[in-house]
């Protein structure tokens, strides 16, 4: 396939999210006194998925997800007294502060944008993932920079493609590959959009997923730079 554009996923595609939610969470646990503890971020992680997966399926609103996960977390790991709103606050704050590229993302980047035009589609809050992003040595490399929180929708809708097609009028679904981790986002999204899509998915025994989802993506790679043999 001729590609002209390719269209990447940030939260681990791009830049390590589980790294830095991790480190986020110790930042904002520890500025409001309670424990750093590793079983408590855990839970935090897995409460914080649940919610951007009920976002996805439409059975919440960003603005309630933003809080209302802080307040499922201090009352499933009893930690009181909480301010959910307080709490989201300063976590927002601290996660966007952390941007860690994954490996070889840059490398790639750069490789790519050669030949490429490229943009990113992100869920996510705005001011965290701009916070993340625009900072990074990868932002050079994008033509533009789509939030669902900016754009009012968020993948898989088709909404959102639509808004990044009314911005990019050059972008053609059968020219376009869509990179990312997410198979109900990004592979979903990408298929009922028309395009060709690659699931970065590192852990081999979650692949069985895509056709238990009835997705089957173009391409599957374990890490970025396998894109470099299939684009280059």
């Amino acid at each position: 396939m001729s590609y002209t554009h390719l269209l990447f996923d940030v939260d681990n595609t791009l830049l390590d999210f589980d790294r830095a939610e991790h480190d986020a969470m110790i930042d904002t646990l520890a500025t409001y006194g309670f424990p750093t503890d590793e079983s408590l971020i855990a839970a935090y992680s897995r409460i914080n998925d649940e919610h951007w997966k009920m976002l996805e399926r439409g059975e919440i609103d960003r603005k309630t997800l933003m809080w209302h996960r802080f307040a499922a977390f201090g009352e499933q790991c009893d930690l009181s007294p909480m301010d959910p709103h307080a709490f989201c606050a300063t976590y927002v704050e601290k996660l966007s502060q952390k941007s860690y590229p994954m490996d070889g993302a840059v490398e790639v980047c750069a490789a790519l944008a050669e030949r490429y035009t490229m943009a990113v589609i992100t869920n996510g809050n705005a001011v965290v993932q701009r916070g993340r992003f625009d900072p990074s040595p990868l932002r050079p490399y994008f033509a533009r920079c789509f939030v669902s929180e900016t754009v009012g929708v968020n993948k898989p809708e088709m909404a959102f493609f639509d808004a990044v097609c009314r911005e990019m009028p050059e972008l053609r679904p059968e020219r376009t590959l869509v990179i990312g981790d997410s198979l109900t986002s990004d592979i979903a999204g990408g298929v009922a959009w028309g395009t060709d899509t690659c699931w970065v998915c590192p852990n081999e025994q979650k692949r069985p997923l895509a056709a238990a989802r009835g997705l089957q993506p173009t391409y599957v790679i374990s890490q970025l730079r396998e894109l470099l043999r299939i684009l280059l």
